[in-house]
C-alpha cells in the first residue's frame, strides 16, 4: 500500500505522528507521507515534528514514512511560495488542498497548484477544468483520485480530466483517523468506482505511486 495524504493531531488528525504511522505499518502500508495542514503560520512547526518522528520510524520499522504538508485554504497567490518554503524546510512531499466541492476553496486554487514546480499532489482536485489538467500534466504535478467521503464525490471527473490530458494520478486515503487508512480491497473498490477498468485500476495503485516516489526521489 502506498499512501501519501494523511494527518496526524498536528492539524484536524486524532493520532501522533509516530502511531499513525506504527497503525499504517501493522495495516500492510509501505510507504506513507504525513501531510498535516499548514498556512504560513504554522508550517516551520509542523515540518519540524513530522521530519523527526518520519526519520525515528522509517530506521526501526519496515516501512517509508515522508514528512510533508497540504497547504490549505491558503491565498492563491501564496501557494508557489509556501510550497517551495515547505520544500527548504525539509518536505518531502508538498500537497495542495484542491478546489473539493465540499468546502470553500478559494477559485483559482487548482490553477496555482499545478503551475507550481514545488507542488507534488493537487489533493481532491474537484471540478478541475481541462486547462489545469493539462498544466498538472506538463508539470508532473499528480492529481488526486481520493478515498475521504465528501471529496470523493468528484473523483470520476478528475479521474476522466486527468485522463484526456494524460495528467499522472494518485489514490490517497486522506485519512483522519486509523479506520480511515486503506486496504488493499478498498482502494481498489475506490478506483474502480471512480470509473477505472481492472487494468487501469491496478495502475492507479502500483504503478503511479513509484512515478511519484521517483519525482520526490525517493525511489
Amino acid at each position: 500500500m502506498y499512501d501519501f495524504h494523511t494527518h496526524t493531531f498536528l492539524s484536524d488528525g486524532v493520532l501522533s505522528p509516530v502511531e499513525l504511522i506504527r497503525r499504517a505499518h501493522v495495516k500492510g502500508y509501505r510507504v506513507m507521507a504525513i501531510t498535516d495542514h499548514v498556512g504560513p503560520g504554522n508550517l516551520e512547526m509542523v515540518l519540524n515534528v513530522l521530519i523527526a518522528d518520519c526519520k525515528a520510524a522509517s530506521r526501526r520499522w519496515d516501512i517509508l514514512a515522508l514528512p510533508g504538508v497540504e497547504i490549505t485554504h491558503c491565498p492563491k497567490e501564496d501557494i508557489d511560495r509556501l510550497a517551495g518554503e515547505a520544500k527548504s524546510l525539509g518536505a518531502a512531499v508538498v500537497n495542495v488542498h484542491g478546489e473539493t466541492v465540499v468546502e470553500p476553496v478559494e477559485p483559482g486554487t487548482n490553477f496555482a497548484a499545478v503551475r507550481s514546480e514545488h507542488v507534488d499532489v493537487l489533493a481532491h482536485p474537484g471540478l478541475i477544468s481541462t486547462e489545469e489538467a493539462a498544466i498538472a500534466a506538463r508539470n508532473g504535478v499528480f492529481l488526486e483520485v481520493s478515498a475521504r467521503r465528501g471529496h470523493s464525490f468528484a473523483n470520476g471527473h478528475v479521474v476522466r480530466t486527468a485522463m484526456e490530458a494524460g495528467a499522472h494520478m494518485v489514490l490517497d486515503s486522506d485519512a483522519h483517523a486509523p479506520e480511515d487508512l486503506l486496504t488493499r480491497d478498498f482502494a481498489l473498490a475506490v478506483a474502480l468506482g471512480s470509473g477505472l477498468n481492472d487494468e487501469e485500476a491496478a495502475a492507479l495503485l502500483d504503478r503511479e505511486p513509484m512515478g511519484l516516489l521517483r519525482r520526490i526521489g525517493a525511489a
